[in-house]
């Protein structure tokens, strides 16, 4: 097939005034997704939400293929010539772009490949050469065989949906068209892991009436959600199999069995039980940074080795290759933090060492502090760091176990009712007195026991308790309780049970039960060691290794879910993914690379040192992976900007392409667009004298000749000369800058602080005494107009400001794209 495709592109400063929606112009190789939530069939949007003729988003994201591929579309071709018509852009030069169609070679980075371009090529029988050498982070393209690229997922997506042979696979029409892209748009919700459920639910619901995303037959935003579902991996298995979202299901179900030849492959080569292209999370470290400088590589490779000596050093008690079984049992109570990820990354790295198994096993026992939502972020959390499990149980699988296990003690003796008091049981514990209740007969015992069974009024006031041994110097082993009534609905059996078993209780039993060759617990716990094996050997049970490891610990920093609990349920911080929080989704969402989080811990590696560690050494491992990749934006603080005019500047504006990162082409290209009248920081004009040559970043040089004040003493005008034959080693002053133009882009800069002012808490310290009474600051900017290509989770650097993560994308021009400052390793809080 042969294709002539003939592209006139003219940008002007009428075209940079235009609607403001989000151009996809500005930034080349960089795809652009929204948040916005597509219309119901049955409630179109207007037509405001699509894109329009004096869209730069639709003038230079479509018309490579619409207006030269009329051919296969020729309805939605002859849409955009009319109305092309309407509006024409005058531009410094045109740029006209003849391509012969051949050999497709579809170039990506291995940890991220663009699923949906893959398997809508498989499904549409377009044969493609697959590259996956690009460098992490790198943005997917198509090259063709006369040398030409088309950069983006989504835009080669389209690429593949117009030249199918495949009924209605771009729609029927120029309005399905729209509808589909405004799918595509949509389906970027799935990458974020706070909205993905949220996500499922809205398009479960929309599925309820339709059999398909757009129309009556597949699409290619049908395939564009299936791959974003597909890719998360684990994580929608386990929603799919749960039946919640049966809709979604049946919609998934029915499009991997239609085109099961296809979508198999697809799958079999891409997806693993980790997600979209993620190899094994240790690998990972050494593949980022073995990507970046050389310097940054050698670096790389010592902490590497740091990692293999810190982990290489320990050995489990008694394990043998093949035949060891480790559990991580977080109880679904709060999301993962990152004490947390210390616990689940060793038991991660033993399973791998030692070729065993690995059991996520969620400790359900207590039902007032539990909740769905903790188990599918938990699950979420612990796939983001790359853990790969082989099974997911839950203590309360094992519920009718246990009670007969307590039944079975009460029998033997080893185990009876008490209605002592709570405060005085724990005073008789504390002074190694024995309960009145301790020698009850068995039959008495058995008749409490049905009590508590029943949740009768009398049954409340009991809990069943180990008859271990009152006078021991180890207070664990005094007669601790092993059963408490307890109304509250459980959040997976609902109101079936009126007593459960506590932590002490379950772990032992639940760990011999499965298998467990190996316990690992932090040495918070170490006094209860002993009663962990004396409950284990009063079952009749074998014994299970315990391993100890040091809890991780962080400088100014509460780890206690509860004390979070409080934070969140009190509003001070927006929820459980607020970037101030120490929870693997804050400070994912603050802007910490997984690979950072994980070459932090395993460099302590199974330490049994007690240590308070401090942030800077986590964000400074963070810079050193996002620095040689991220791309480079320019802002300027709007309250305090200065504008310069430039005497010989340009009479009309003109753009010139540059790389949005000067030393990494997978970062993509941005337009720059000069003026003869620019804008600076105040504090850089406060810092230029009369007749200084200056440096303008990107430009040249320039002289400034007159510096405006007002009455006050504010500066509030520049005026100056290029002289761009200057040396730029010789000036002293490298200037960030900004275009006098209607196009820049408001920015929010959020800065966050620590919640507590206190780097430790002292045992019987409150926590609310010392809340920081200041962790969040505001700063409104202006971005260059390449910033509206923005996506959510992207990181950035702003020249001079520093690193940041777009937390909210380009909606609207009255809307600031939000941006949170990512630490750098530097020890600073919030700028005064």
């Amino acid at each position: 097939m042969k294709t002539t495709i003939v592209m006139v592109m003219e940008l002007s400063e009428e075209a940079g005034r235009s609607s403001g929606r989000r151009s996809s112009y500005c930034t080349k190789g960089v795809s652009s997704p929204t948040n916005r939530r597509p219309s119901s069939p049955h409630q179109p949007q207007s037509n405001s939400s699509l894109p329009s003729s004096d869209s730069p988003h639709f003038l230079f994201g479509n018309v490579l293929s619409l207006f030269s591929l009329s051919v296969f579309l020729p309805p939605l071709a002859a849409t955009f010539r009319r109305r092309s018509d309407r509006r024409h852009i005058s531009a410094p030069a045109s740029l006209r772009v003849e391509a012969e169609m051949g050999e497709i070679k579809l170039l990506f980075a291995a940890d991220n490949p663009p699923l949906s371009v893959i398997a809508a090529a498989s499904v549409a029988g377009i044969p493609l050469l697959t590259d996956p050498s690009l460098p992490r982070g790198s943005v997917p393209y198509f090259l063709f065989s006369n040398g030409l690229k088309l950069h983006g997922a989504y835009i080669i997506l389209r690429y593949v949906g117009r030249i199918a042979n495949i009924l209605n696979f771009y729609g029927n029409d120029a309005f399905e068209a729209g509808q589909i892209d405004e799918w595509l748009d949509y389906v970027a919700i799935f990458s974020s892991g706070s909205e993905f459920e949220a996500g499922c639910s809205y398009v479960n619901n929309y599925l309820l009436t339709n059999t398909f995303l757009v129309g009556h037959s597949l699409s290619i935003a049908d395939i564009a959600l299936w791959a974003a579902l597909a890719g998360t991996g684990q994580r929608w298995e386990s929603l799919r199999k749960s039946k919640k979202y049966q809709n979604l299901a049946r919609w998934y179900n029915s499009i991997t069995f239609e085109y099961s030849s296809a979508l198999n492959a697809v799958l079999g080569t891409y997806v693993g039980k980790r997600g979209l292209g993620k190899p094994d999370a240790i690998k990972l470290i050494e593949q980022e940074l073995q990507n970046q400088s050389k310097s940054a590589n050698s670096e790389a490779n010592e902490k590497e080795k740091a990692v293999g000596r810190a982990t290489s050093e320990v050995d489990l008690p008694d394990a043998e290759v093949g035949k060891v079984c480790l559990r991580f049992a977080p109880e679904p109570s709060g999301y993962l933090h990152i004490g947390h990820s210390k616990a689940a990354l060793l038991n991660k790295y033993f399973a791998e060492s030692y070729k065993g198994r690995l059991i996520v096993r969620f400790d359900d026992t207590n039902p007032a502090k539990e909740s769905n939502e903790f188990v599918d972020n938990l699950l979420k959390d612990i796939e983001t760091l790359g853990i790969v499990y082989d099974a997911v149980t839950y203590t309360s699988d094992y519920f009718p176990q246990l009670m007969e296990m307590a039944e079975n003690l009460i029998r033997q003796g080893k185990a009876y009712i008490d209605d002592t008091p709570r405060e005085q049981m724990q005073k008789e514990r504390m002074d190694g007195i024995e309960s009145e209740c301790r020698n009850h007969s068995v039959s008495k015992n058995i008749e409490l026991w049905k009590e508590m069974v029943a949740g009768s009024e009398r049954g409340l006031m009991c809990c069943l308790r180990g008859k271990l041994d009152m006078k021991d110097p180890n207070k664990s082993l005094r007669d601790p309780v092993y059963y408490r009534c307890n109304p509250i609905p459980h959040h997976r059996i609902g109101s079936k049970y009126k007593l459960y078993p506590t932590y002490d209780f379950a772990c032992p039993f639940v760990d011999a039960l499965e298998g467990i060759t190996h316990a690992l617990r932090s040495n918070e716990y170490h006094d209860r060691n002993a009663q962990y094996h004396r409950i284990q050997e009063d079952m009749g049970f074998r014994k299970v290794h315990i391993y100890e490891f040091s809890r991780l610990n962080m400088v100014y920093t509460l780890l206690s879910k509860r004390k979070l609990l409080w934070f969140v349920q009190n509003g001070k911080v927006d929820g459980w993914d607020d970037p101030r929080f120490p929870t693997v989704q804050g400070i994912v969402r603050r802007g910490l690379k997984i690979e950072a989080l994980i070459q932090f811990i395993l460099e302590q590696g199974a330490s049994k040192n007690i240590n308070l560690m401090e942030w800077d050494k986590l964000w400074t491992i963070n810079k050193k992976i996002i620095d040689p990749v991220c791309p480079r934006h320019t802002a300027i603080i709007a309250e305090h900007r200065v504008l310069i005019t430039l005497t010989d500047g340009p009479e009309k504006p003109f753009v010139r392409i540059i790389p949005r990162h000067k030393k990494y082409e997978g970062a993509g290209e941005k337009c720059t667009t000069y003026t003869k009248r620019i804008w600076i920081d105040r504090a850089d004009a406060e810092a230029i004298s009369v007749d200084e040559e200056v440096t303008l970043m990107d430009w040249g040089n320039a002289i400034i000749k007159d510096i405006e004040k007002d009455e006050a003493g504010n500066l509030t005008h520049l005026t100056g000369s290029l002289h761009l034959e200057g040396s730029v080693k010789a000036t002293k002053l490298k200037l960030t800058w900004l275009p006098e133009t209607d196009e820049l882009v408001k920015l929010s800069l959020m800065e966050f602080d620590y919640l507590i002012t206190k780097k430790k808490l002292e045992e019987d310290e409150d926590f609310i005494d010392v809340l920081n009474p200041c962790t969040k600051k505001e700063t409104l900017a202006l971005g260059d107009s390449n910033m509206r290509n923005l996506h959510r989770g992207e990181i950035l650097q702003l020249e001079r400001k520093g690193y940041f993560r777009c937390d909210v994308p380009f909606v609207r021009p009255s809307k600031p794209v939000i941006l949170f400052a990512i630490p750098d390793g530097r020890q600073q809080t919030i700028s005064r």
